[in-house]
């Protein structure tokens, strides 16, 4: 895993890279001049939005084909919006784009709205999805509403908050859903409809960041998925090769086997953090429920899945080894 920096107007902000395809395209709003048009920056990351088939009865295609001018081309009266500006920085797409949403809302400093935005069919598809929503996107980052909310992920016509939103289907175009709290809003007509606020702690009031870090200094965090039979293997693994931290993606409610539970709690006593997330897809997972946490010095989810628990828990590192006080950012972020 690694993180790169990118400037948003005259803000640097940090980009996570999680091995493999990540955010499609980042759309976010620079301070302009009172009665002018907004101005716009999209960072343009490839991904399916910008994808190409070899032939359109085919599944497979080409991440990335199509540059930040092509797309930005390809929306109708998207310069009317908003006065806009692109750029090429990445290889990204939607598949792990709620992490790298969770992570800016850890870790941007700023109230300007950030809007993440991909698709789920690339440029060449019949009825490709991107320039609909990337329309949206600039649409939202434009919105005066959108300030102060955190990023934004917004595809299908629906605005997710970046803690809540989770991909949850291969192919639909209607992948991204918020299962605990619900959507944020929907956009129609290029107008922003919002339904809640975003509760919790964000952005310029959240006490994360990763000003002056390289990747080298982020802590080693891994995510040992549960399944019938799970050994200890693989956990003990994992605490000979230095890790800080890891995240279970255990089965009901952050549960797993008693082998498993043996090799996190022996973990845990050599200073390894341990969260207790599911594998689920939603639901909370509270401390002391069928795993006794205080006992066994573990972390609880809460509402986190296992990938945004891993996020969360970097970062918590950074700042602490006490799981006390990482139990706090959990029930906090």
């Amino acid at each position: 895993m690694g993180y790169q920096s990118f400037r948003v107007g005259r803000t640097r902000l940090r980009r996570l890279a999680v091995g493999g395809v990540a955010v499609a395209m980042l759309v976010t709003l620079v301070a302009a001049p009172a009665h002018a048009k907004p101005k716009i920056v999209i960072l343009a990351t490839g991904g399916t939005i910008a994808g190409a088939q070899a032939s359109t009865t085919e599944a497979g295609y080409k991440s990335g084909t199509f540059s930040v001018d092509d797309l930005i081309r390809a929306v109708p009266h998207l310069g009317d919006l908003a006065d806009i500006s692109g750029e090429q920085v990445a290889t990204h797409g939607t598949d792990t784009m709620e992490e790298t949403a969770y992570f800016l809302s850890l870790v941007v400093k700023s109230d300007k709205p950030v809007v993440l935005v991909g698709s789920m069919r690339p440029a060449t598809a019949t009825s490709a999805d991107g320039p609909a929503n990337l329309y949206n996107a600039v649409a939202l980052a434009a919105n005066p509403e959108a300030k102060g909310r955190g990023p934004l992920v917004v595809l299908n016509d629906e605005i997710h908050y970046a803690r809540e939103t989770t991909k949850t289907n291969t192919t639909s175009l209607d992948t991204f859903q918020s299962p605990n709290r619900g959507r944020a809003g929907v956009m129609s007509t290029g107008k922003a409809y919002f339904f809640s606020a975003n509760t919790v702690r964000h952005t310029t009031k959240s006490e994360f960041s990763v000003a002056g870090k390289t990747a080298a200094d982020l802590p080693r965090v891994e995510v040992v998925y549960s399944y019938a039979n799970l050994g200890r293997d693989e956990i003990d693994c994992l605490v000979s090769r230095g890790v800080r931290g890891i995240v279970l993606a255990g089965v009901g409610d952050g549960n797993t086997t008693d082998d498993a539970i043996a090799a996190l709690a022996d973990a845990a006593k050599r200073g390894v953090a341990v969260v207790r997330s599911s594998r689920v897809g939603s639901g909370l997972v509270v401390r002391n429920v069928e795993v006794d946490d205080d006992k066994l010095g573990f972390i609880a989810a809460m509402e986190l899945n296992p990938q945004k628990a891993r996020i969360l828990l970097m970062l918590g590192l950074m700042r602490t080894n006490d799981p006390s006080k990482l139990q706090t950012f959990f029930m906090t972020y």
